[in-house]
């Protein structure tokens, strides 16, 4: 096949504008790598008449994007519209009439994916999504070309660049939470309604097709355990650093026998390890696999150029493929429906951070209510002492102990006359 693939886009905001400019200003280079030039013939915009950064030929824009999805000139359509409404629909549409389909979008793909590729499978098309985790980061495409022959044992991964970018500002500088919210949203880095970043569902929704993928079983995203970042005080970051950590949020998926178990939460990660060292708006993914090791990618997590990468080497593959006449590539196959052991199944340390009576025997109430859920203090110190209300905070580590047992002794603790609150809980991973 040597004819022009036509190319539909949905959507044109900043990652869509991305993709236009790229595929009008760089298509003899790209023509040159997929063998066959690719056409942008329709692009969809809610309001064709709004002025645009990205400078198209007369003609292209609709307000119409089913017409988009409809055009017998349109091969391939990428959709960058978000969401699982209307992109549902169309990317739904589009697959039905034998489309091929490059989609960013997460809460689609983590949501309806095996009916999506199922739909893919039964008209002969591809869909492909490396844009909907990690942005620049190439590592859905590893998961399915080049790990396959490894039994993977864990996904784990700083996948919301809002989130870190906001930790970051909280760690190195002492920002309070919602001052690092704002900067964040001034820079653009977080919407002005932040709740999917700061509360964890955005990474949610990532974790669980990395899940999916490393798993070959469905991991929905309500079966994903999810805690946000709202919670996190200025402290907290400096008694971690002091004890050698690093605090972030982090995404985890675990193989437990045949179920998985996958959870989104501020966690504390020794200095030392990669993930700890990964800053900023910056993304990255660990895999770990029983013949390659442990493997970490690492990138621009989001952003309208690193995101517009990955949705064009998705585009440039379909399009190699065709140009060739080989059948549509990468198919991720069928998944079985994955059980969970819940998040009481989790054994790690922990972090607590409680405000306490600055009194003899408060400490030996604390110790006596953990130890009595059998959960271990590894070490204890005493922080921020205020004498004019005769309180202070109590910064305790513990030993490794099942999640279930620190549920319990969290729930004797809030009733204890000896602890004012216990004002933050976080996992110590000390991992790969």
């Amino acid at each position: 096949m040597t004819d022009a693939i036509g190319v539909g886009l949905l959507g044109l905001g900043n990652v869509g504008g991305a993709v236009a400019t790229a595929l009008l200003e760089r298509a003899a280079a790209l023509e040159e790598r997929a063998g066959a030039p690719l056409a942008l013939r329709r692009v969809a915009v809610r309001d064709p008449g709004k002025a645009r950064d990205a400078a198209l030929p007369p003609g292209l824009l609709t307000g119409d994007a089913g017409a988009v999805v409809a055009d017998p000139a349109v091969d391939l359509v990428i959709e960058v519209i978000g969401g699982e409404g209307a992109a549902g629909a169309l990317v739904r549409d589009a697959l039905a009439r034998g489309k091929h389909v490059v989609s960013a979008n997460k809460e689609l793909i983590a949501k309806a994916g095996p009916e999506l590729f199922a739909l893919a499978r039964a008209h002969g098309a591809a869909l492909r999504f490396e844009a909907s985790v990690g942005g620049g980061i190439p590592v859905i495409a590893p998961l399915l070309r080049d790990l396959p022959a490894n039994r993977l044992s864990a996904v784990r991964g700083i996948i919301n660049g809002t989130t870190n970018f906001i930790l970051t500002a909280m760690a190195q500088r002492g920002a309070a939470f919602a001052d690092a919210l704002a900067e964040a949203q001034a820079l653009g880095y977080a919407e002005s309604d932040p709740t999917n970043d700061v509360d964890g569902h955005d990474a949610a929704y990532k974790i669980a097709i990395l899940a999916s993928l490393a798993f070959g079983a469905r991991v929905p995203p309500e079966a994903v355990a999810v805690e946000g970042i709202r919670a996190l005080a200025p402290q907290d970051f400096r008694y971690a650093r002091e004890l050698g950590y690093a605090i972030k949020l982090l995404a985890t998926a675990e193989r437990h026998g045949e179920a998985v178990l996958a959870r989104v939460h501020p966690a504390l990660l020794p200095e030392r390890q990669p993930l700890a060292r990964v800053d900023g708006v910056q993304n990255a993914v660990q895999l770990s696999g029983d013949l390659a090791g442990t493997l970490t990618f690492q990138g621009a997590g989001a952003g309208p150029g690193p995101t517009a990468s990955a949705v064009l080497a998705d585009a440039l593959a379909i399009a190699a493929a065709l140009a060739a006449g080989a059948p549509p590539p990468w198919d991720p196959g069928p998944w079985r429906e994955a059980a969970s052991p819940g998040p009481g199944a989790i054994e790690t340390r922990y972090y607590l951070r409680m405000a306490v009576p600055d009194r003899p025997g408060v400490l030996a109430a604390i110790a006596r209510e953990l130890g009595e859920a059998r959960v271990s203090i590894a070490a204890v110190e005493q922080r921020e002492t205020q004498p004019e209300r005769g309180t202070a905070e109590l910064a305790i580590m513990t030993h490794r102990a099942r999640e279930s047992a620190v549920d319990a002794a969290l729930a004797a603790l809030r009733l204890l006359p000896e602890a004012h609150a216990v004002n933050a809980v976080l996992r110590v991973e000390d991992g790969p």
